[in-house]
């Protein structure tokens, strides 16, 4: 697994940006993916997560409504789609991949491999 993710920027607030996240050795089909993020000097914090079928996702609470995971398993890639960004939507955005599908959809411990993850600065 290779996981890279993509698509973060420097964005107004109330702006949109989609984030994407390519395995490009193509072996996450079967596979749980989330999205995490971690604000400087702040815990790594659950942010979404899709089941391998694409009809079962997860969201913050915070975050309902404004971000939407979805994926493609033709083209190995999860994205994130981020509307009415805040300042406080400031940080570094990771994928995951859960090789277990488990049941901790949101605990970062349960994901088996990262992306670098991608910087997403939201200006007031």
């Amino acid at each position: 697994v290779q996981l890279q993710a993509s698509g973060g920027g420097l964005v107004q607030t109330g702006g949109s940006l989609r984030l994407s996240c390519v395995d490009s050795e193509r072996t996450f089909g079967g596979y749980t993916l989330g999205w995490f993020r971690q604000a400087p000097g702040k815990e790594r914090e659950f942010v979404a997560a899709i089941r391998w079928t694409g009809n079962i996702t997860y969201s913050a609470d915070s975050l309902k409504g404004r971000f939407t995971i979805s994926r493609d398993n033709a083209k190995a890639k999860v994205y994130l789609q981020m509307n009415s960004l805040k300042p406080e939507d400031t940080a570094v955005y990771y994928c995951a991949i859960d090789l277990h599908n488990s049941a901790g959809y949101y605990r970062s411990y349960e994901y088996d491999y990262w992306g670098r993850g991608t910087q997403v600065t939201v200006s007031s």
